[in-house]
């Protein structure tokens, strides 16, 4: 799983039938301390995540493994909606990693 954050909405009017109905939300992965606007992905959301949050997403055939994505062609999934992050004896609420 990787934590990143929700940055923004990708709408396709034009898509795969598997995909219609399907919220495709623009994720910032958060690596080296940071959330890198230079490595944007799209992101099927499974789970009503908004911008601002940080969520969990995963990639490649564990996207496709939840009960309503099986078989679609979905690379990349949002199963997650973070409340809290702790590292050691210090509490990191969503959206705030530093």
């Amino acid at each position: 799983m990787i934590i990143a954050k929700v940055v923004g909405n990708v709408v396709a009017t034009k898509k795969e039938e598997a995909l219609l109905g399907k919220k495709l939300m623009l994720v910032s992965p958060y690596a080296n301390g940071s959330y890198s606007r230079g490595d944007l992905n799209v992101a099927v959301d499974s789970v009503g995540a908004g911008i601002g949050e940080t969520v969990l997403i995963v990639v490649g055939s564990s996207a496709r493994n939840t009960d309503s994505d099986s078989e679609k062609p979905i690379d990349m999934n949002i199963v997650g909606i973070v409340d809290e992050i702790e590292i050691g004896d210090e509490k990191l609420f969503s959206g705030e990693l530093i």
